[in-house]
């Protein structure tokens, strides 16, 4: 992108009251960013969804002020950027609706052909989940994934340095401009992540530091990736928020179970328990799930034999098997159970070994 098409896009991007998903609208309405600014205000009222409010943050002259002022830091920083019809944009956030119409970045990334993965959860990490952080990546290393994560405190950072520890490839997703670290105390990460990946953000220089920026961060941590894996989570939190982002763009999402009255795995349960997480122990888990090539090392758990069900796990179980591969509701209905109980029942099947879950919320009978 040139110059002068990048100066307009910035402009859009800066647009007061707009958003992203107005904006790919308009864009897709109009032919290009530089093509709305100069459509006649009359004409552009006659777009859908587009009022009084949303023009007149379009049409501010202060954007383009601005829109000069961040391409000269990002000519300056030498920063990436990449567009969102573009082929350096990342091929899976193309795919979500809500995804930034331009993204920055900075480092040695390198996402063709790569297999990415969403590690996320509680700030406080304990230090068995530190462990489990390690031995996961370790066990994935093999398979040469790129690991996604926020770079707070926590889950992100033991993730990001996991992965460079085993060589790779791993990226931040902030929640600020490429212009600042958050926190002040990684900043002692932030070359040798630069060396091993790097930094995504759709935030500019301008932007002030805000904690609501958060939010916003998660959905290119969920987006980017096919899998997110949630790695201990108080009941609320931005990990929760990170998988129901994930689950809305119908990507796979994990959680680490853990003892039920321990804080930090309420929210993995919680997940778990209500069917919008599959259940992960191990790496194999997620390497069978995502359907990649296993590795000797890497082995799904061999089913039990002579495992005792009780009377409603075997109907559950024979449906499963005269029926084939099924969703919950399809399950639920077939057995005349209710929903959650069904999603209950599967879980304790799933723990004896007797089915698997599937990609597309899908199970079926081992």
């Amino acid at each position: 992108m040139n110059s002068n098409d990048l100066r307009y896009v910035l402009a859009l991007q800066r647009a007061s009251n707009l958003g992203d998903r107005t904006a790919k609208k308009l864009i897709a309405r109009l032919g290009s960013a530089e093509a709305i600014f100069k459509e006649k205000r009359q004409n552009l009222l006659k777009i859908e969804g587009i009022g009084e409010l949303k023009l007149k943050g379009l049409l501010d002259p202060a954007n383009f002020e601005a829109a000069e002022k961040e391409l000269e830091f990002i000519e300056n920083e030498q920063l990436e950027t990449h567009y969102f019809l573009d082929e350096n944009y990342p091929e899976k956030l193309k795919h979500c609706h809500d995804s930034p119409i331009l993204l920055f970045s900075k480092g040695t990334i390198k996402l063709q052909n790569r297999r990415l993965i969403s590690i996320v959860g509680t700030r406080k990490i304990t230090s068995a989940g530190k462990a489990f952080v390690e031995e996961f990546i370790e066990e994935l290393s093999p398979l040469d994934p790129v690991i996604v994560s926020g770079f707070a405190y926590g889950v992100d950072i033991a993730a990001h340095r996991a992965a460079m520890t085993h060589n790779l490839q791993t990226i931040g997703c902030l929640a600020h401009g490429l212009d600042q670290v958050y926190p002040k105390v990684h900043a002692k990460y932030v070359d040798e992540v630069l060396k091993n990946g790097g930094f995504f953000s759709d935030f500019w220089s301008s932007d002030s530091f805000d904690r609501n920026n958060f939010l916003k961060r998660n959905r290119i941590i969920a987006g980017l990736s096919e899998a997110t894996v949630v790695i201990e989570s108080a009941e609320k939190g931005g990990s929760l928020v990170t998988a129901d982002i994930a689950n809305s763009y119908n990507r796979e999402v994990f959680a680490v179970p853990g003892r039920p009255g321990d804080k930090y795995s309420k929210g993995c349960n919680a997940l778990i328990k209500s069917n919008n997480a599959h259940l992960l122990s191990s790496a194999a888990d997620l390497v069978y799930m995502l359907g990649w090539k296993l590795d000797e090392e890497i082995k799904p758990v061999q089913q039990q034999l002579f495992i005792d069900l009780d009377e409603e796990e075997q109907l559950i179980y024979d449906q499963l098997k005269e029926k084939g591969k099924s969703q919950l509701d399809t399950i639920a209905l077939y057995c005349n159970f209710p929903t959650f109980k069904t999603a209950s029942i599967l879980l304790n099947m799933e723990l004896k070994g007797v089915i698997r879950p599937l990609p597309g919320k899908l199970f079926e009978a081992i």
